[in-house]
């Protein structure tokens, strides 16, 4: 091949590499860089010149030296191709998004592979790197994962309350019920409801009606732990699974939101509107011969307190 030849081959080689939407970086065994493209250098502002023959990490030290190494051991070692998707670590270069104001990230979210190169004599001595923007494919699944979530929550959360909707918690009772069964652990189910709560509604509207029971909701997510269950069962009744607790024990969390409702005064087109509630309450007992019957004894326990008079808590007798 004549120098004409091989000047001419060179620029051709150069355009390639230049075109191409994809970052094309190669390493020697030290991992010193001898190729950087135009994608690269436009996204990294760093011209060839002043990177070839430097060392990666001093150039990026944002790059893991130790786990990258390692992620190339076995391209050099195996000669065998190895990936990094952006779902593992979202980025090996730390470029700016290619569209900063539009974008939802600021960074680019790349995908790369790292593949060995041979030499004359058939020795792997240098990798090259394909670096891919993935900016607006990770950007999409992200948007679509999250929407699911936020599907799943509100599958899941009555949306007047923030609790656990009724088909939800009684689905996590039906489990509650089963691990109190095997594990003959204290678990408590509690149901109360809203004193005169259509006095309310049709003296204030369903406005107010809706606040009410926000107050309440407010009002159990304050007196109730983490590991507790609590949903609104429909309507102005709340139910609470009370787990690692006795009646006894049960008693005093369900009395302590009687009192604190009661405090409460709910404020609605000038009026200042005060409630109370009535509580039943059931210990799990083996006596019980499925969840609903448990939850069944507790609804009783609730009549009878609002039979005895209302803004009270009684205790079901197993």
């Amino acid at each position: 091949m004549s120098s004409e030849q091989a000047i001419a081959a060179l620029h051709w080689q150069h355009e390639l590499l230049s075109s191409l939407e994809v970052g094309i970086v190669v390493l020697d065994k030290n991992f010193k860089i001898e190729v950087w493209n135009q994608f690269m250098e436009n996204h990294s502002n760093k011209l060839p010149r002043s990177v070839i023959g430097q060392s990666l990490f001093s150039q990026f030290p944002e790059i893991d030296e130790g786990w990258l190494r390692a992620k190339a051991e076995p391209v050099f070692s195996l000669r065998s191709p190895t990936f990094i998707v952006w779902e593992q670590r979202p980025y090996l270069f730390k470029f700016a998004s290619n569209r900063p104001i539009t974008s939802a990230s600021d960074t680019m979210y790349q995908n790369v592979t790292l593949f060995p190169l041979t030499n004359t004599h058939g020795d792997i001595d240098r990798i090259c790197l394909l670096v891919y923007d993935v900016t607006d494919q990770a950007l999409a699944k992200i948007r679509v994962e999250n929407l699911n979530k936020r599907l799943e929550v509100m599958s899941r959360i009555d949306g007047l309350t923030g609790l656990y909707n009724r088909r939800y918690w009684q689905e996590r009772f039906d489990k509650e019920y089963k691990l109190a069964r095997r594990r003959e652990r204290s678990v408590t189910v509690v149901m109360l409801d809203i004193d005169h709560f259509k006095k309310v509604n049709d003296t204030y509207g369903h406005q107010a009606g809706d606040k009410v029971i926000q107050s309440l909701a407010d009002v159990v997510k304050k007196s109730i732990r983490e590991t507790d269950l609590a949903g609104r069962y429909g309507g102005e009744e709340f139910v609470i699974v009370l787990s690692d607790s006795n009646a006894e024990g049960a008693y005093l969390v369900a009395e302590r939101i009687r009192e604190v409702a009661k405090q409460q005064r709910v404020e609605h087109d000038g009026n200042h509107i005060s409630y109370t509630v009535s509580i039943g309450l059931s210990e799990h007992s083996i006596a019980c011969p499925s969840a609903m019957a448990w939850l069944e004894m507790a609804d009783q326990a609730l009549y009878k307190a609002k039979e005895s008079g209302r803004d009270q808590t009684v205790v079901a007798n197993i």
